[in-house]
């Protein structure tokens, strides 16, 4: 958001604040899927299920140490470029943001096949990321080590900023944000797998991709400890068999063109005598 530097007077801040504190409950409404922003106004906001979905960079502060800021800002575009190219191909994406190494979607999702769609751009996502860590080691660049939280539940959709100036954002608000947030945190952080995902979204995924996780318990994770959410370092089976093909090839070619230079120079050096 770009500042217009507009005065600011106690007086009318004092009545904005009045003005927003004094919304009835009933200007928040339930939709059934994730409304278009423009519906928004500074005044209602709307109930929404969704789910959520949240991937950032463990040990970024790491990469800052080891790399200068040209090659920071191509490892950043790269990974940024590609995790929103993920979660914008899925139909079901109502808004994706971005707060600093973090990449955050939110998914209509009335239905239960609606959570196994997100659960596979998550997979799509931890794929992705493989692929271009095979890109940066080719450069020599650190890989990227990330976290993937998924959660389900409702939450709230409001338009949030200064009145009149043109500064504002779409804000989500409710646990199930907060809760793909915190997972995406644990993700790939000591023993943990990259995606993180909670009970509830766990619950409504098909067996199938049930069977793809395992439980994260409490305390020391024993089996008698209560399961706190699910974990899984689940892959896009598609993407997974492009890139082993791709490196295939790429590695053959190397190899041919290495062996024809140490051909052309063998030859060079006989023809010189």
């Amino acid at each position: 958001m770009k500042p217009t530097h507009q005065p600011y007077s106690i007086d009318d801040s004092d009545d904005r604040m009045r003005e927003i504190l004094s919304a009835t409950d009933q200007s928040f409404g339930e939709s059934e899927s994730i409304p278009n922003a423009e519906r928004l106004t500074y005044d209602n906001g709307f109930y929404v299920h969704c789910a959520a979905l949240f991937v950032d960079i463990r040990g970024s502060s790491k990469l800052v140490e080891k790399h200068t800021n040209p090659v920071l800002g191509k490892i950043y575009r790269a990974y940024l470029s590609e995790c929103v190219a993920v979660m914008n191909q899925d139909e079901n994406c109502g808004e994706i943001f971005i707060q600093g190494d973090c990449v955050g979607g939110v998914f209509h999702a009335p239905f239960k096949e609606n959570i196994d769609s997100a659960f596979a751009t998550a997979a799509r996502l931890n794929s992705v990321i493989s692929q271009l860590n095979w890109r940066l080691s080719q450069r020599g660049y650190s890989d990227l080590r990330c976290g993937i939280g998924l959660s389900y539940g409702r939450a709230l959709m409001i338009k949030a900023g200064y009145k009149g100036s043109g500064i504002n954002d779409v804000v989500w608000m409710g646990n199930v944000v907060n809760e793909a947030a915190k997972l995406c945190h644990q993700g790939n952080r000591g023993e943990r797998l990259p995606l993180q995902i909670s009970q509830i979204a766990y619950q409504n995924l098909n067996d199938h991709n049930k069977s793809l996780l395992q439980p994260v318990r409490d305390g020391l994770n024993l089996v008698w400890d209560p399961i706190i959410h699910y974990e899984g370092n689940i892959v896009d089976s598609s993407i997974e068999s492009w890139s082993k093909e791709k490196q295939k090839t790429e590695l053959a070619d190397k190899s041919k063109r290495e062996s024809d230079e140490a051909l052309a120079l063998l030859l060079g050096a006989v023809f010189k005598k």
